[in-house]
């Protein structure tokens, strides 16, 4: 298939005019316009002219008709999958706006009607109806859309002027590792299994979004990423992928773009069940990028497949569309449901979308690909058209805001059963200190289920956090994964355990202030939704005036970073913070997390970008003479910080860590002490972290692993006799 490329009228946005668009058309059903560029589809524009004071404006609104300067309006009844929508945004020379969406049905040559059923801004919404004729026109010039609003006290026109066939403009950026194999481009039928409609061609990104409705251009700024960034092991922490994109992206800055990055990579230090992850924590702006793994479970394709190279290359190209899908607020299939409104949306569990996993439908990943036509769903279509622009610009709203968020009908409840708890007898927290709870899923049914073994990761829930006294707003992680599905029985009576770290976000710090709260959780698993039980949790009040004096450095976004991605050699200022509340709160439980934190970069080779001084986010790296340093592993300082967090007073951490992080850290101090060449006294960590866990209840299964770990240090201690031994903490 061959691309032409035709510039717009004014906003300098290319149009790509696929030649195969007219068989796509016909096969969906819709009339096929004649030439095919006789469209009327697109964004209009009217602009306030000379006569503008004197005009009234087309909807009523309580502002007065002086303070309109513009109006947009989504004309959206043909060309690929329309959704026979129309929407507005009207906005004021106060930077007020106000959004509107009706749909449509056909009342006349090139005209529709409809009702408007959505209104977003100041607009006291008494619209009922609007009327839009446009008649197309070769390569739109002169083309106009005339709108009749109708309310029940007025009827007005107004006349818009053609600007574009896409609805909104967007930019991307690809940046490659040398050990990354990044796909973006696909022969659709270079795979057996795929739909008999589908139509022979070469697919790329680009040609993706713009068929979703958007003008794509490229930055410019697609480059190589030295794989030394990621340290020893070549894998990607978030940490590592943070610094990088601050660096790379020629885009970065901390404003609402709409503008993208896409880092391809080889695999995160998650492993290889991590395919994908939407970055949405760099400063207040979130969902601006996102990194594809290439050597992850998406290059493994099933056994006995008939083309193994285009499972691999279609799964790559898949992957990148789905990440980049969430940057523009997309949901998963099934999760449309959860979240806060904008529309109520319904889930889409067999959805044959980018947005949905392959694996999740009935049949597998095969069923997917052989009826999957490389496009969204008509939700996700009318949300990225014709929802309010800040919902969808990267940068802009928060991730997964404005989906809808209802109870589950009865029918559709599970046998699984979901709590949300605090490892302590009353959840209750002090000032400053890190809100983390604990899930547990349990399968209450007498029959064995199957469930992910992910199944608990934070996006496949919903937090609802509601301050007492205030609105309830959802909590919103740093980071997106997309991991490799896998499932585990869960016996009867058998429960999946994970910690729920909640205190900061991409909403900034949920839990902080004093008062009481209330917590909901719901999990998505299959077609039904599990709901916790509410849980209470209070904040108590400063203790002190140091308490109160460290706040506003403490709740911060840079030091909720670091605390939740496990330190940082980069955020000078947040561990600066973490020092100071070490140094004047030494015995406080918000100093068990400060030290943790500290001493979690020192456990392992850690390798940092310097740039000189001066060097903006648009600057050429390798023209300033940018540096990748390495940092050796500094275990006596980890091993200092992490003996007076975890072993000095375990109790005390075992409660403000929770028990499934306090058990993970304390592992981790027994490595770094055994890899220092002392494996008695990481049998003596390990006896004190069983001792812990014995007494604060945990399962006895767990206390013993943790008693095997421990005799596997005493062992090698016992065949390196003469090891030096740390004295027995009472």
């Amino acid at each position: 298939m061959s691309l032409t490329t035709i510039p717009t009228e004014t906003d300098g946005h290319p149009e790509v005019v696929a030649d195969a668009e007219t068989e796509r058309v016909a096969e969906a059903g819709a009339a096929i316009p004649f030439p095919i560029l006789l469209r009327a589809s697109g964004l209009y524009r009217w602009d306030a002219g000379p006569l503008w004071p004197h005009l009234v404006p087309p909807l009523p609104a309580p502002l007065p008709p002086f303070l309109w300067r513009s109006e947009e309006l989504r004309l959206d009844v043909d060309g690929l999958s329309p959704q026979m929508t129309v929407s507005g945004t009207l906005r004021s020379s106060l930077a007020i706006q106000t959004h509107w969406v009706a749909s449509l049905t056909s009342s006349g040559p090139n005209q529709w009607t409809g009702p408007i059923w959505y209104s977003n801004g100041l607009l006291a919404t008494p619209q009922t109806t609007v009327t839009v004729k446009a008649t197309p026109t070769f390569l739109h010039l002169g083309q106009t859309a005339t709108v009749t609003f109708t309310t029940p006290s007025t009827v007005f026109t107004r006349q818009y002027r053609f600007q574009s066939a896409s609805f909104h403009p967007v930019e991307f950026e690809y940046d490659v590792t040398p050990d990354a194999h990044p796909v973006t481009a696909i022969q659709t039928c270079d795979h057996p299994n795929r739909p008999p409609a589908l139509p022979c061609e070469t697919l790329t990104l680009e040609t993706v979004y713009q068929r979703a409705g958007f003008a794509v251009t490229k930055s410019g700024g697609d480059g190589q990423v030295p794989v030394a960034l990621a340290g020893a092991d070549g894998a990607w922490s978030n940490t590592e992928m943070h610094d990088a994109m601050q660096v790379y992206w020629s885009r970065f800055q901390n404003i609402a773009q709409w503008s993208m990055w896409v880092f391809w990579a080889a695999l995160s230090d998650s492993g290889q069940s991590l395919g994908g992850i939407m970055f949405d924590d760099i400063g207040p702006n979130h969902r601006q990028g996102t990194a594809i793994f290439t050597d992850a479970f998406i290059a493994n394709p099933p056994a006995g497949d008939l083309n193994p190279a285009a499972w691999v290359a279609r799964m790559r190209f898949w992957t990148a569309a789905h990440e980049m899908g969430h940057c523009f607020n997309l949901a998963h299939s099934w999760q449309k449901s959860l979240g806060t409104s904008w529309i109520p949306l319904m889930d889409e569990p067999e959805a044959r979308s980018f947005m949905n996993y392959p694996y999740n439908v009935a049949g597998g990943q095969a069923a997917f690909f052989s009826d999957f036509m490389f496009r969204f769903s008509d939700q996700e279509l009318l949300f990225m058209r014709h929802a309010p622009a800040g919902f969808v610009q990267m940068g802009n709203a928060a991730w997964f805001d404005h989906h809808g968020f209802e109870r589950p009908d009865a029918a559709r409840q599970s046998s699984l059963v979901l709590q949300v708890r605090a490892n302590r007898a009353a959840p209750s927290f002090d000032f400053l200190e890190p809100v983390i709870l604990e899930l547990k899923l349990t399968n209450a049914s007498d029959q064995p289920i199957l469930v992910d073994e992910n199944v608990l990761s934070p996006e496949n829930l919903t937090v609802v956090i509601a301050k007492q006294g205030r609105s309830a707003r959802q909590w919103n992680p740093y980071s997106s994964l997309c991991h490799h599905s896998k499932a585990v029985a869960l016996a009867p009576g058998e429960s999946k355990y994970a910690p729920l770290q909640l205190y900061a976000g991409t909403n900034g710090w949920d839990i902080s202030e004093p008062g009481r709260y209330t917590v909901h959780v719901a999990l998505q698993h299959g077609d039904a939704t599990v709901l916790s039980e509410p849980l209470g949790v209070r904040v108590g009040a400063p203790g002190s005036f140091a308490e109160e004096d460290l706040a506003t450095d403490l709740f911060s976004e840079d030091v909720g970073r670091t605390l939740v991605f496990q330190g940082t050699r980069v955020l000078h200022s947040a561990n600066a913070t973490l020092e100071n509340v070490i140094d004047r709160l030494p015995e406080s439980r918000v100093a068990v997390h400060a030290r943790v934190a500290l001493a979690m970069p020192a456990t392992h080779p850690y390798k940092v970008l310097s740039v000189p001084p001066g060097a903006g986010p648009m600057t050429s790296v390798a023209a300033v003479g940018g540096v990748v340093r390495a940092h050796d592993a500094r275990p006596d300082e980890a091993r200092a910080q992490l003996d007076a967090a975890l072993i000095a007073d375990p109790g005390r951490a075992a409660e403000t860590l929770g028990h499934i992080v306090y058990r993970r850290r304390v592992e981790r101090l027994s490595a770094v002490i055994a890899t220092a060449g002392d494996p008695a006294a990481a049998a003596e960590t390990q006896g004190v972290l069983q001792e812990t866990l014995a007494a604060r209840g945990a399962l006895p299964s767990v206390v013993a692993e943790v008693e095997q770990t421990q005799q596997a240090y005493s062992a090698r201690a016992e065949l390196g006799a003469g090891s030096p031994k740390r004295p027995r903490r009472s």
